[in-house]
């Protein structure tokens, strides 16, 4: 069994959770409100939470600690959740030659240096 998939088991009651987040059940059924945090449910509809949810809890926590509100803690939790995307298009080699081309003699003329260090690390 993955660590990650240990992770997301639902193992740990509210009793064990609040005794270790030292958050009270209304303060997590409130960031469950705001889908902060999503536990799963029994047959009973008891919540069981995750390692992965406690680790929320403390993070959150800590944000509120720090004196953030909750608005900017779901903002931040919403930016960390987004897909990664690039705003730089993915550059075939002869592509990133000529363009690397032209600075240099662009910076020749103007008697500087300048390389692009992170587009030249594939070629080292």
């Amino acid at each position: 069994m993955s660590r990650e998939i240990r992770r997301t088991m639902p193992l740990l009651s509210m009793n064990i959770v609040m005794q270790l987040t030292e958050l009270s059940a209304r303060q997590i059924r409130y960031y469950e409100e705001h889908h902060l945090i999503e536990p799963h449910r029994t047959e009973g509809n008891r919540r069981m939470f995750s390692l992965n949810d406690v680790d929320t809890l403390l993070e959150i926590k800590d944000y509120l600690e720090q004196g953030m509100n909750m608005a900017k803690i779901k903002k931040l939790f919403a930016k960390k959740n987004e897909p990664v995307s690039t705003d730089e298009p993915n550059l075939s080699d002869s592509e990133l030659r000529r363009i690397m081309r032209e600075e240099m003699l662009q910076a020749q003329r103007m008697q500087k240096s300048s390389i692009r260090r992170g587009d030249l690390s594939r070629f080292y």
